[in-house]
């Protein structure tokens, strides 16, 4: 396997594919790298090098009791960005991971990053704060990390229908898709996936974006039921200059899947632009 041994003995697990310009794909939650497979292989057959990694504590990377943060999160991230001296990078977050992203150039700067692509994410703040008030209020998230605690499978299991929209007229998903995506939800350590529950419900993305001075894509569907869109994509189009927006009407938050084919289309275009 590929790894990568942090400063602080953390091994990070990445997968590399295909080459040219260099595709790095960060996961949500509480899934790994392997969420992209469908996104990777479509444009490593069209000629670009496609790099996926499970942040610590999910899939293959160590499961530390520790480091659970965003700042940690972006950090990884560069070690990993300078471990293959990656340049003129596209980064792409879905959810979780469009902190990483966002945290990353907060950071880290652009000095490696050409474009950026935020999908469902959970930027530019997704809880509730007292200069914030249209967040998810913090009750939402005590509730996940208490049905985490109790009993971690049956929550993720019952967290699929919001995550894919089952619970919409005409929204489906293949048995299959629904047992990988729990399959690889388990393989995380239960101390990050509810650490990680703190992470994204109470960071600030608002002056990391600030500092996107490149060109910014958004996708978001409109009917997403677990980061919404009223109060992310869309503010976040509206921060970052030039972003471009693309509103999928329908769409549940697990795009990626159910929306793989107009994702791989706007990523392909994103990219050639």
């Amino acid at each position: 396997m590929s790894t990568l041994t942090t400063r602080d003995g953390t091994e990070i697990y990445y997968k590399d594919w295909g080459s040219g310009q260099p595709v790095v794909f960060a996961h949500g939650w509480p899934l790994d790298g392997d969420m992209w497979e469908y996104q990777m292989h479509f444009l490593a057959q069209r000629g670009y090098r496609v790099i996926a990694y499970d942040r610590r504590g999910f899939g293959r990377s160590s499961q530390p009791w520790n480091g659970y943060n965003y700042d940690t999160f972006a950090d990884d991230l560069a070690e990993l960005m300078n471990h293959l001296d990656l340049q003129g990078a596209t980064l792409v977050g879905f959810s979780m991971g469009g902190g990483d992203v966002a945290r990353y150039i907060g950071r880290h700067g652009n000095k490696r990053v050409a474009k950026a692509a935020l999908l469902g994410a959970v930027t530019p703040i997704f809880g509730q704060t007292a200069d914030f008030p249209q967040g998810v209020p913090a009750a939402v998230f005590d509730g996940i990390k208490a049905g985490l605690s109790k009993d971690r499978a049956q929550f993720i299991s019952d967290f699929a229908t919001p995550f894919f929209g089952t619970n919409r007229a005409g929204h489906q998903v293949s048995a299959g898709i629904l047992a990988q995506t729990f399959n690889i939800a388990m393989l995380a350590s239960l101390k990050g996936t509810i650490d990680c529950v703190t992470a994204f419900s109470q960071t600030d993305f608002r002056a990391d974006l600030d500092k996107f001075s490149f060109p910014t894509l958004v996708i978001h569907g409109d009917d997403d039921q677990i980061v919404p869109f009223e109060t992310t994509g869309k503010l976040v189009a509206q921060q970052v200059p030039g972003a471009q927006l693309k509103v999928y009407a329908g769409a549940p938050h697990a795009l990626c899947f159910t929306h793989k084919d107009q994702v791989n289309a706007d990523l392909l275009a994103f990219l050639e632009g």
